[in-house]
C-alpha cells in the first residue's frame, strides 16, 4: 500500500530519478516533472500529499511555485531543495510555508528523513508529541490566536489579562546559523517596539525582538536555550519559541 503521494519538481533528470527509486523504495507514490508550469498542471488535475521542489528552475522558480500552492493547495507539503543555498531564499521558503528546505547534494537517508518528517507532520504525531513535551516553551505556527509582528516576533493572548510573546528561529537554523537568545535586562515593564530579547546569531549578526505592546513581564522563559538546542532539527516543521509572558498596559 502506498504511503502518500509525492510530486518531485526537478529539471535535473539525474536527481529526479535518484529521488523517485528512493522514495518509491520506501513506499511512496512518486510523479515527477521538470517545468514548473507543467507541476502546477499536475497539482491541479491531481491530489499529491507532498511537493518537493527545486528553487531555480527554467521557466517558473520554485519560490513562486511553493507561494502559488500555499494558497490553492494549503493541504499539500512544500519541501524545497536547492544547490545553490541563501539564507534569504530559506527566510522565504520559510515565511511562505515549507517544511524543509535542504541543500544539493543530499544524500538518500537526508531525502527519507526529511520526507518521513513531513508526513509525520501530517499526521500530526510528533506535532502532539512535541506540544506535550514542550508546551511551556514551544507553540505551533498554525496554532489558533497566534499573532505574527516584526522581526519574528509573534504574541498571543492567554486570557485573564496575560499574553504570551516569543520568536520564530526557523529561518536562522535552515540557513545554518546557531542562535543564542538573550534576554535584555532592564524594567519589568517594556514600551511597545522596544527590545525585550535579541537573537544572537554565529554569522555574527544581532537581532532585537521589539516588544510587541506596552505591557509589565511577568515570566520569562529563562532555559529557552536548551529548548533551541532540544528542538535543534525540528524548528523548521513549524515550532515557534515562546518567551515571556506579559501584562499588556495598551495594544498597538
Amino acid at each position: 500500500m502506498d504511503r502518500g503521494k509525492i510530486l518531485v519538481l526537478d529539471d535535473d533528470p539525474v536527481v529526479a530519478l535518484s529521488c523517485k527509486r528512493v522514495l518509491r523504495a520506501e513506499g511512496f507514490d512518486i510523479s515527477t516533472v521538470d517545468r514548473g508550469r507543467g507541476a502546477l498542471s499536475l497539482i491541479e488535475r491531481e491530489h499529491f500529499d507532498l511537493l518537493i521542489s527545486d528553487i531555480r528552475l527554467p521557466d517558473i522558480d520554485g519560490i513562486s511555485i511553493l507561494s502559488r500552492a500555499a494558497t490553492t493547495h494549503p493541504d499539500m507539503d512544500v519541501v524545497m531543495i536547492t544547490g545553490y543555498p541563501t539564507l534569504k531564499d530559506a527566510k522565504e521558503c520559510i515565511r511562505l510555508g515549507a517544511v524543509d528546505y535542504i541543500e544539493k547534494p543530499f544524500t538518500p537517508d537526508l531525502l527519507v528523513n526529511v520526507v518521513n518528517r513531513a508526513f509525520d507532520r501530517k499526521g500530526l504525531v510528533l506535532k502532539k508529541e512535541l506540544a506535550e513535551d514542550y508546551s511551556d516553551y514551544i507553540v505551533h505556527h498554525g496554532d489558533a490566536g497566534v499573532i505574527g509582528y516584526p522581526e519574528g516576533v509573534w504574541a498571543r493572548a492567554l486570557g485573564d489579562g496575560l499574553w504570551e510573546v516569543g520568536c520564530d528561529v526557523r529561518y536562522r537554523l535552515l540557513g545554518g546559523e546557531l542562535v543564542y537568545i538573550e534576554f535584555i535586562k532592564k524594567a519589568d515593564a517594556i514600551k511597545a517596539g522596544e527590545p525585550f530579547a535579541r537573537i544572537l546569531a554565529s554569522s555574527g549578526r544581532i537581532t532585537d525582538l521589539p516588544m510587541p505592546m506596552t505591557a509589565h513581564v511577568k515570566d520569562v522563559n529563562a532555559d529557552i536555550n536548551d529548548i533551541v538546542v532540544a528542538m535543534f532539527g525540528r524548528m523548521s516543521e513549524g515550532w515557534l519559541l515562546k518567551l515571556a509572558k506579559v501584562s499588556p498596559v495598551s495594544l498597538t
